[in-house]
């Protein structure tokens, strides 16, 4: 069978039975059209068929000579063991080649997030202004700060999905699974605030701009960006970053970890154990400067 014909009925898969995210999407695609051309270019092979774990190896290396990432190189992986499954499932190929790859070993990277003497700075003495832009910046950050809610949960944030009696927010996550993040009194009000502020604007989306237009993932990154660069220098200050600090000093403040994994919306702990790592490093910097034989 073409290997064109395959990447599409994957992409569809991926797309419409999985659920993927667009950002998901995206790399999927990527990955599998920078597998083809490989193919086509180095091998000349067109039919999925030809494919064996020899060829698949080798773009690997190509992919390190070029100097990639083991992370990136690892996404590319598991993009093409989640393509052999689809084609083995679909009966175009009768044996997986992926069985026969490892992935390059990464070093751990930990979540980058921001002090909470640096958060407390920027949310207590920052000047967002009265009007309704500088509400709404504020809200912004802090709800990301607050709840942990990803830059896409935000921007899809519905404004029926805010319960102000409950304080409590629901949001629709990755693979389209709804959880619910309980806030405390004093988002309520400044959201109550908000919410009076663009009356008539837009009733369907929590956040919008001054046209009463959805915001988009860019204008919302470049507003973080832009309040974090006042308070950090860390070199990431993203929607993310505040997603890390929000669970870096949950975990801090003694949350328990199953908890954090439930309010971030994670499939399984391992992906919310990476925050236990910064945790360690407080402890040891603090018995460093604590001990006497520190």
């Amino acid at each position: 069978m073409d290997i064109d014909a395959c990447k599409g009925g994957f992409l569809e898969f991926i797309q419409y039975e999985k659920r993927a995210s667009k950002h998901t999407l995206v790399a999927y695609s990527n990955d599998i059209k920078q597998f083809v051309t490989y193919l086509s270019t180095t091998y000349e092979i067109t039919k999925i068929a030809e494919v064996n774990h020899t060829i698949i190896r080798s773009w690997i290396v190509s992919l390190m000579e070029q100097k990639i990432s083991p992370r990136s190189v690892n996404r590319k992986i598991t993009t093409l063991k989640t393509f052999y499954k689809f084609l083995l499932r679909q009966s175009i190929v009768t044996e997986n080649p992926m069985l026969k790859i490892l992935s390059p070993k990464t070093s751990k990277r930990l979540p980058v997030f921001i002090e909470k003497e640096k958060m407390d700075t920027l949310l207590d003495d920052t000047v967002f202004g009265d009007d309704f832009e500088g509400q709404r910046n504020k809200l912004i950050i802090e709800l990301f700060y607050a709840t942990g809610i990803r830059l896409s949960e935000l921007i899809n944030l519905k404004q029926s999905n805010v319960d102000l009696y409950l304080c409590q927010i629901k949001v629709l996550g990755k693979r389209n699974k709804e959880r619910i993040i309980p806030f405390n009194t004093i988002l309520k009000d400044q959201i109550q605030q908000y919410i009076t502020a663009k009356a008539d604007l837009n009733d369907e989306f929590l956040f919008i701009n001054k046209n009463g237009k959805q915001l988009y993932e860019k204008f919302v990154y470049r507003i973080v960006n832009a309040y974090l660069s006042q308070i950090t220098t860390v070199n990431k200050k993203s929607p993310h970053v505040l997603r890390h600090t929000f669970a870096t000093h949950m975990l801090n403040n003694g949350a328990d970890l199953n908890a954090i994994k439930e309010l971030l919306g994670h499939a399984n702990l391992s992906a919310t154990q990476v925050y236990t790592h910064n945790t360690v490093e407080k402890l040891k910097n603090i018995h460093k400067q604590a001990h006497p034989k520190g």
